[in-house]
């Protein structure tokens, strides 16, 4: 069994996928526009076949966004090496996006770092020789 793809409520779809398109190498299909629903969707494929779909409808509300809370609360990608964590977080920052945590090692041997996309949702940056 695995998991077949992610998904991601957004109240901007394009400003998302240019940002997973732009620091994570994603490919998008051409989307999907529900008329009657107002449902909007694209798949973001990543090099690996993980999938993240991203939605957006009319009238989307705001979750809670503190930083522990109940349910999800972030995605990790992995990003290559630790130099690859150094220089993403790095690029990130120079353009403006949030950086929770610092690359460091965690207690659990993890190399890696956190940043805010455009809209807040946490994704941590890890080096892949942890997994």
């Amino acid at each position: 069994m695995r998991i077949h793809h992610f998904a991601l409520y957004t109240n901007d779809l394009e400003k998302i996928k240019h940002f997973y398109e732009t620091y994570f190498n994603a490919s998008a299909n051409s989307g999907y526009h529900n008329v009657i629903t107002g449902l909007k969707t694209y798949f973001l494929s990543f090099e690996d076949d993980t999938r993240l779909e991203i939605m957006t409808r009319p009238q989307m509300e705001s979750q809670n966004n503190a930083p522990v809370h109940l349910g999800y609360i972030h995605l990790a990608m992995s990003v290559g090496n630790s130099e690859a964590v150094d220089d993403l977080t790095a690029r990130l920052e120079k353009d403006g996006y949030t950086i929770l945590s610092r690359p460091r090692t965690t207690g659990d041997g993890y190399y890696e770092s956190c940043i805010l996309d455009p809209e807040g949702n946490q994704i941590e940056l890890c080096a892949s020789e942890n997994e």
